[in-house]
């Protein structure tokens, strides 16, 4: 997914160094919780987290214009109440990671005055180096089961090109929209 967007990432590397920082030290926090915390803590706030992030999607364009009207003139970087919310992003991520695209989402998009194509070309690498931080530490420390994790790993690779590409042709209200649906099957999925 993150190769299909390197076209709308070009020229913002340091920027998304900075961002990638977050989910590293977030995803790494998530995973060590995972490992010492019984499945029960988490799991219950999960759909809400969900839901939580769900209403910053829809809300998005709201609050883009909130944030706006009173960002500095040329100021094109999160600000830190977003890049706490990045870490949180991590640490959910590195500890649960359904939804955690979602939260990405939500916070980049409410956040940054970049295009949406650019917000979901960022949110896969910061999701991607989430994933890739939390299963180092699992593969270190945990007892993985490797035959579902290469299941998950070709379905995530497929789903991700794919995805890419049919995400880089929609609006940005039917982008939204999907994000949606999306996160509504997956809360009725874990309710259910």
């Amino acid at each position: 997914a993150v190769a299909s967007f390197r076209g709308d990432l070009r020229g913002h590397g340091r920027r998304t160094a900075r961002y990638a920082v977050c989910s590293v030290l977030g995803s790494a926090t998530g995973a060590a919780l995972l490992l010492v915390l019984p499945a029960s803590a988490f799991e219950a706030v999960v759909p809400i987290l969900i839901a939580g992030a769900l209403m910053l999607v829809v809300l998005q364009p709201r609050i883009s214009r909130a944030v706006q009207a009173r960002r500095r003139p040329g100021a094109a970087e999160l600000g830190p109440v977003a890049l706490v919310c990045l870490v949180g992003a991590g640490v959910y991520g590195g500890y649960f990671g359904a939804g955690q695209g979602i939260m990405l989402f939500a916070v980049l998009a409410t956040a940054l005055p970049d295009s949406l194509q650019r917000v979901n070309g960022t949110r896969n690498l910061l999701a991607g180096t989430v994933n890739a931080v939390s299963a180092a530490i699992f593969l270190v420390v945990g007892d993985p089961a490797y035959g579902a994790a290469a299941l998950i790993a070709v379905g995530a690779t497929l789903g991700g090109t794919l995805g890419a590409r049919v995400a880089r042709r929609l609006s940005a209200t039917t982008l939204r929209g999907v994000v949606v649906v999306v996160g509504v099957v997956a809360i009725l999925q874990l309710l259910l």
